[in-house]
């Protein structure tokens, strides 16, 4: 007790000698200006193209702090309840109350405590220079002293305006929120303006100990009150504070639409952004998957992501990894997420076989039950209503999503020419071979994301044209768009995509898909049916929707008009308003040529025919057709030897074939059969049931397989 009140007796001597040494030698500290400039919010801030906020992320977390606030946009009663409880002769010191430290010390000395003596000045200089801080909650006489000393530094150079607005801005309040304008969004959900008495007596009452508590914060509010004559009753004050502090704070971000691009853009050093992104566009988009995803939640559809792209510039214009906190993982990014590909990537084949000329728009398909021979057993496609339509052009097939014509065209031109276009096209997750993926390739047994799917169908926009996605505004200097596709054969595939009337066997005429304006549009199921796509284009934009589960949980009856489908239709009217905009212009070597009474069909120049006869299958000539006469096919050394495939197809498909490979009977029967390759030059020939040779073939083998 003796050496506590020595060491009373000394400070009161320090202050009493030092009062002209405070003011001859004050403690450095920096400006106003220069502390208000390296305050930093822990919020880093995106904004969206037109320079409005759309995103805030927290990249610090030190402390829960918001932009900084001016005293003019800070409630007076909040200032003025503030000064009454830690420093009511504010506007009458210079930096130091003597009064209250001698009352400190003479409180000390009785033993009976008393009101502290440390101004709202002294307290700005601690939290401005982290060296003046109490260590394990007291400060050495040395601390106090520079602390004193940095108090009347403070008033010397800043006004008693500057000096309060830095202190509110600063000062910890409750938890990690820091700064009145943190502290009042979180605990109150309001506005620094927008404070009353009772919220005032509250954030007031936890400055002495932010984390007491809450009986002895209610106690110190009901005191402050009184003092203040405040109307509120200490009953309600209390009531009031318990419900208030028994709430988790309230999220202090004003705006948080884009989360996934603010962790692509934000970080501790980069706090701020600009992107391509529009608010209302990113506003909108999230609101329509999020109402969409409430309507399919009966189906076990639980997330969803959205991508709207400018066809132009590649410059996103919304993007929405998934429905929010109603997501099943919302930090989850569903435009970046891998997942099947359904039919998705039927446009690509049939283009590259119109491109290749091996198809046009009007060649004839047969819709019709078809069993392959792969390595792991018979694969059996099927449509998705499990019925077929026989006989049908390339139109229909793609535009009514058959799937039997898509094995069918995937085997005309051959996987490893089809996975080489798709990577082309931007599609990094295709890592395997041909043989791996096998027919299923055609109906998109294969791994994309919703960016590479939006970007390859930016290209069939674009006819054929490809370039990168831009995120970042203004957008970076990227090479010219470079022709990837045939434009022709894109051109057509839009025609078809567009095309109600061939789209009508599978989906009838009015759906999902139907706009008042010029579009094209693909949907697709993955198998199960744990992922379900649209993708579609208009010539402005191109907007892509997933839906599904994170988890791959398969949904339950969801189809590609009922579930993505929607979205991209709300989406898409959303961006072209009352537009009636007419269909793109055909290419120069693209023709129309009447092919029915009444009907016309688009061709490439050169490709074009008036019609189409069928004839019966038992009158055409059978023959190998794949692989081609004289072809040289390639080992893949990077795969191993027992999991390279090459097929050998026959046409017309029918039943009763054999296959002699090199003279030797493979053993093998049946339109189309799968070998595995050696090295070597070989003779294929075709024989029909009765051992009659039907064709031959001469092929090489080149390489040596991995064992």
């Amino acid at each position: 007790m003796l050496m506590t009140k020595i060491s009373i007796g000394a400070l009161l001597v320090l202050v009493t000698l030092g009062l002209v040494a405070l003011l001859v030698w004050p403690e450095p500290l920096p400006s106003f200006t220069a502390v208000k400039a390296q305050f930093k919010p822990s919020n880093a801030q995106l904004l969206d193209r037109h320079g409005q906020a759309i995103h805030e992320l927290r990249v610090d977390f030190r402390g829960r702090r918001l932009a900084w606030v001016g005293l003019d946009d800070i409630s007076p009663i909040l200032a003025k309840t503030v000064i009454a409880a830690e420093d009511h002769r504010f506007y009458r010191h210079i930096g130091v109350d003597g009064l209250a430290l001698a009352n400190a010390a003479w409180g000390a000395l009785r033993g009976t405590g008393g009101r502290g003596a440390s101004t709202i000045s002294m307290q700005l200089a601690a939290l401005i220079d982290a060296t003046l801080g109490a260590a394990r909650g007291q400060r050495s006489i040395a601390q106090k002293w520079r602390q004193m000393r940095a108090a009347f530094a403070l008033e010397r150079t800043w006004s008693k305006q500057q000096i309060l607005e830095a202190y509110l801005n600063l000062v910890s309040f409750r938890g990690e929120v820091a700064g009145i304008h943190a502290a009042s969004r979180a605990t109150l959900g309001k506005a620094p303006n927008g404070l009353d008495q009772s919220d005032s007596l509250l954030l007031a009452a936890l400055l002495p100990s932010p984390n007491g508590k809450h009986e002895q914060i209610a106690r110190r509010a009901c005191a402050l009150g009184k003092m203040l004559k405040a109307e509120t009753s200490c009953a309600v004050i209390a009531a009031q504070i318990q419900a208030t502090l028994t709430q988790p704070a309230r999220d202090i971000r004003p705006v948080a639409l884009a989360p996934h691009v603010a962790r692509l853009l934000l970080s501790n050093t980069i706090r701020s952004a600009r992107t391509t992104l529009d608010v209302d566009l990113q506003r909108y988009t999230l609101q329509t998957l999020q109402q969409e995803l409430v309507q399919l939640n009966t189906r076990n559809v639980n997330d969803g992501a959205v991508l709207v792209v400018d066809n132009r510039s590649g410059e996103i214009l919304a993007y929405v990894g998934n429905g929010g906190a109603a997501s099943s993982a919302a930090h989850v990014d569903g435009v970046r997420a891998p997942r099947l590909a359904g039919s998705t990537l039927k446009p690509f084949l049939y283009q590259l076989a119109l491109e290749k000329k091996l198809l046009t728009a009007g060649s004839p398909l047969n819709d019709a039950p078809l069993n392959i021979e792969t390595a792991t057993g018979l694969y059996v496609p099927q449509n998705y209503d499990r019925d077929f339509r026989g006989w049908v052009n390339v139109r229909s097939a793609l535009a009514s999503s058959l799937n039997v014509p898509a094995v069918k065209t995937l085997t005309l031109i051959g996987g490893e020419r089809f996975l080489q276009r798709l990577r082309e096209l931007g599609f990094t997750h295709l890592e395997e071979g041909d043989d791996f993926y096998g027919p299923a390739l055609a109906l998109g047994g294969a791994e994309v994301t919703l960016w590479e799917l939006v970007n390859a169908y930016r290209t069939l926009a674009n006819e054929g044209s490809q370039g990168p996605l831009q995120l970042s505004f203004p957008a970076k200097a990227s090479p010219q768009a470079a022709p990837l596709l045939d434009a022709g054969a894109a051109y057509i595939v839009s025609d078809i995509l567009s095309d109600r009337a061939a789209r009508s066997l599978s989906f009838g005429f009015e759906n999902s898909l139907a706009t008042r304006y010029w579009s094209a549009a693909k949907t697709g199921t993955s198998k199960d049916m744990r992922d379900n796509w649209c993708i579609g284009y208009t010539q402005r934009y191109t907007v892509g929707v997933w839906v599904g589960n994170f988890d791959g949980a398969p949904m339950t009856n969801v189809s590609g008009v009922t579930g993505a489908a929607p979205i991209w239709l709300a989406v898409m009217n959303y961006l072209n308003g009352n537009a009636t905009d007419a269909p793109p212009r055909a290419p120069a070597n693209v023709v129309r040529v009447a092919s029915a009474p009444g009907a016309t069909e688009l061709f490439l120049a050169g490709t074009e025919t008036n019609s189409a006869t069928l004839k019966p299958a038992t009158s055409l000539r059978s023959r190998i057709a794949y692989p081609r006469d004289g072809e040289i096919l390639s080992l893949d050394p990077d795969i191993p030897a027992d999991r390279q495939r090459v097929h050998f197809a026959a046409e017309p498909e029918k039943n009763g074939y054999r296959w002699l490979l090199t003279n030797m009977n493979s053993g093998k029967t049946g339109a189309t059969i799968w070998w595995q390759p050696q090295p070597g030059k070989f003779l294929l020939a075709l024989q029909d049931a009765n051992g009659k040779r039907l064709d031959e073939i001469k092929f090489e083998v080149r390489g040596a397989a991995r064992p």
